[in-house]
């Protein structure tokens, strides 16, 4: 198994895998279309590739794994420079062999590189497997988003 930083050519798989992570994130209540935004995340990948923000596993010439990650670009400042993951993913077949950890330790040590002071990311609540994997890779809960549909406070909206 090799971990290296993605080059161009390799987006194009990456992108296949990150349509997988869409997919496969749904039953988690996702609300992204995996589909819908392939050209879009193909060409933010290839961005990541270029600017080695982009890190796969492969085997073989196939791709079954990657990390994509950034510095944090808001609007806020803020007190300390943070790394984003903004996806990690490892096929099925693959997981439990070290690779997430091993592609998540490259992205740390390359947003260290950068400059980053902490990293976050962000794992849906019903994933519990995903969220032990990151606690166990040292990782905190920090900060917790909350989603309320409006279609079901319909009852008390017609009652004011």
């Amino acid at each position: 198994m090799e971990i290296q930083f993605a080059t161009v050519a390799q987006a194009e798989a990456v992108t296949d895998l990150w349509v997988d992570l869409a997919e496969e994130q749904t039953q988690y209540d996702s609300h992204v279309l995996a589909e819908r935004n392939r050209s879009v995340v193909a060409d933010e990948l290839t961005r990541h590739a270029v600017t080695d923000r982009l890190v796969v596993a492969s085997e073989d010439d196939v791709v079954v794994g990657f990390v994509m990650f950034t510095l944090d670009r808001g609007s806020y400042e803020m007190d300390v420079t943070q790394g984003v993951v903004e996806n990690l993913f490892v096929r099925p077949d693959y997981r439990n062999e070290g690779l997430g950890g091993e592609l998540l330790a490259t992205a740390e040590r390359r947003l260290d590189d950068l400059g980053a002071e902490t990293v976050v990311l962000e794992a849906m609540a019903d994933n519990l497997e995903a969220r032990r994997f990151y606690r166990r890779h040292g990782y905190e809960t920090h900060r917790v988003q909350l989603e309320k549909p409006l279609e079901s406070d319909n009852h008390s909206k017609e009652g004011e």
